[in-house]
């Protein structure tokens, strides 16, 4: 009888991957065409480092792991691959016209936009979960992202040009919510490979510097007003850098830099302008979001996350809370405080506090109870996740070099409790 932590995917993950892409080739097929109203290609250099930032910056972003480097730009890879097809498919389904999705570059966009919030959960339960569970969540959670977009954007009339709530703060309490109904209390006491070395953290700090340099575009490839969104959201990561810096040294009793910090901190810069990018705010306030952003994720990676963890339950790999939620909880407030001290008018409607303070309201809401669903989905005992000893390890999904693997995972179905404790 096979082990509920069998990890040979050989035939539930094949089966499942084809299946799901049968499906998705077969709606294509009746649903998708090409938008001819709209043949502009003036979005796809945008396009272009959006997807640069999907599968190179986030990828490599999750590298920091000493044994875990395979699966952090493998199922990155995979989870945007098969998102960005599903995306176009369920954000899609809100906008038919004459019973057709109609895709352009607009929509490739957005797609991608989608992706990310399953690549921010994914940081929350990274090394904790096997590829069937990813694909399983990406499904769920891109189906419930469209949902959400849609009540924020069309419904509520809310104005997130760059997601700082649709997608990070989504993202994050999602995958949050997820880890949490999926915790772990073998890995209570930090487990040996939840760490970094110096060549990791490199390959790790080359994610950061990819989404670092294109996430301005991010912030502005659907935005009305693009120049705004270009020049604040630049002003905002640059301001955010320098407090970041700053603030990690300042926290550590010897004054030394935290690779850890730097990689994540400097970000949120991006993230927390994201609502109101295109808003007429000045480069000023865009700093002193930044700043602001800078400080708040730092404190979080130093004070916040080990109390999550030791309190209540919350194993936060990758620190997600800190890079995306805090920050994009702080968009989602500037964001009503620009809408409450300025007139602010977007295709016709006025954006409202009212409307943007129910926009995050509803879209945390939406995210943590949609990924405690999805949690429990995945904590189904048949879907290959590995035992909380062979967590952050490499080589139990994938081929792995022998001069880099201590020791063998056999691939054959059996009971790894029963070779736990053979080996005690």
């Amino acid at each position: 009888m096979p082990s509920a932590l069998d990890t040979n995917m050989r035939f539930k993950f094949s089966i499942l991957a084809l299946l799901l892409e049968a499906i998705i080739i077969i709606l294509f097929g009746i649903f998708v065409e090409y938008d001819n109203r709209d043949s502009s290609t003036t979005l796809y250099p945008l396009f272009q480092d959006v997807h640069v930032m999907i599968f190179v910056g986030f990828g490599f972003l999750m590298t920091f792991l000493k044994k875990y480097g395979f699966s952090s730009v493998g199922i990155t890879m995979l989870i945007a691959a098969f998102g960005l097809q599903w995306g176009i498919l369920m954000q899609g389904f809100w906008h038919m016209a004459e019973g057709k999705i109609h895709v352009n570059i607009q929509s490739m966009i957005n797609a991608d936009f989608s992706t990310a919030t399953a690549l921010i959960s994914f940081g929350a339960v990274l090394g904790k979960t096997s590829p069937v569970q990813m694909l399983i969540l990406t499904i769920l959670e891109i189906t419930i992202f469209a949902c959400n977009e849609h009540l924020v954007t069309e419904v509520l009339q809310a104005t997130d040009v760059g997601a700082s709530m649709t997608i990070h703060a989504f993202g994050a309490y999602f995958g949050l919510a997820v880890t949490l109904v999926l915790y772990r209390p073998g890995l209570k006491n930090k487990h040996k490979n939840d760490e970094s070395t110096y060549h990791s953290d490199i390959f790790a700090m080359i994610g950061t510097l990819f989404l670092w340099i294109f996430w301005p575009s991010f912030n502005s490839a659907i935005a009305p007003e693009k120049i705004k969104a270009i020049v604040n959201t630049y002003s905002s990561l640059a301001a955010c850098t320098v407090v970041t810096f700053a603030l990690s040294s300042l926290v550590d009793q010897r004054g030394k830099f935290s690779m850890v910090l730097i990689q994540n901190a400097t970000l949120a810069g991006g993230v927390a302008v994201g609502t109101c990018a295109d808003l007429s705010i000045t480069p000023f306030a865009a700093m002193c979001i930044g700043s602001i952003a800078g400080i708040i994720s730092v404190l979080g990676f130093h004070f916040l996350t080990p109390l999550l963890a030791s309190k209540l339950n919350i194993q936060d790999t990758c620190g997600v809370h800190n890079l995306h939620g805090l920050p994009g909880i702080l968009g989602g407030i500037a964001g009503i405080i620009v809408t409450a001290i300025k007139e602010e008018v977007r295709q016709g409607v006025r954006l409202t506090p009212g409307m943007q303070a129910a926009a995050l309201g509803s879209t945390i809401g939406i995210a943590l109870v949609g990924g405690a669903l999805t949690g429990g989905i995945l904590k189904l005992p048949f879907l290959g996740q590995a035992s909380d000893q062979n967590c952050f390890d490499d080589s139990v999904y994938w081929e792995v070099p022998e001069e880099e693997k201590p020791h063998e995972i056999p691939s054959h179905n059996y009971d790894e409790s029963s070779r736990f404790e053979a080996n005690m």
